[in-house]
């Protein structure tokens, strides 16, 4: 594993890469943004993104998707996976928030992963993204991006990737990291054929294959 300053100096130049990074995943507040989360788990923001606007549309509050008909709520998601096991955790997800906090989102992280379907990292994309909280959420494209860099051991778990990641780096960075390497992940050094031959960190990567896409 690399040490904090080499930590630091590689995040750095993603950061540079990608200074504009964000969450991609359509949303104009708290619930909406916890719900698109919950539904990107193995699916692409995009595929989210083309489901979540009239599902919204029609049930704007906790109250109204939890009084939802299940089996509409799955005709809004059909199109992306697990939508059925989705759709179930959607309307659980939001009557608890009726029940138990008020039909607001909680900002905190303990309450959070109480409701259906959130776990870690959804818990801590929504603290970070919506409630401007330092966190760093890992997602497919984190795990990959930091274990190709050193910054995690290729058979560390998605939470000891965490755990790392938020020793090597300031707090200061989590944030803003976590949206740059996903980016990174997501545009550049993908998990099929990575654009290693322009990467300013090649160098830095440990990526076993990366001599076969120069």
């Amino acid at each position: 594993m690399v040490s904090k300053k080499k930590a630091v100096e590689l995040v750095n130049k993603i950061i540079d890469l990608y200074p504009d990074a964000h969450c991609e995943l359509l949303h104009t507040n708290a619930f909406e943004l916890l719900i698109a989360v919950l539904l990107s788990a193995q699916s692409t923001d995009a595929g989210v993104n083309k489901v979540t606007p009239a599902l919204f549309k029609t049930y704007p509050t906790p109250t109204e998707m939890s009084t939802a008909d299940i089996n509409e709520i799955e005709n809004y998601l059909r199109k992306i996976g697990l939508y059925k096991n989705k759709a179930k955790h959607v309307k659980e997800l939001s009557t608890m928030l009726v029940t138990d906090f008020k039909s607001e989102v909680p900002s905190k992280y303990e309450d959070l992963i109480k409701l259906a379907g959130v776990g870690r990292k959804t818990a801590n994309v929504v603290l970070s993204v919506w409630f401007n909280e330092p966190r760093i959420a890992v997602d497919t494209h984190v795990e990959r991006v930091s274990k190709r860099l050193k910054l995690a051991r290729i058979k560390d778990n998605v939470l000891e990737v965490e755990e790392k990641l938020m020793y090597l780096l300031p707090e200061s960075m989590w944030s803003k990291a976590h949206h740059a390497i996903i980016f990174f992940g997501r545009y550049h050094c993908t998990a099929k054929k990575p654009s290693c031959s322009t990467c300013p960190l090649f160098d830095s990567c440990g990526y076993a294959k990366k001599n076969d896409y120069l």
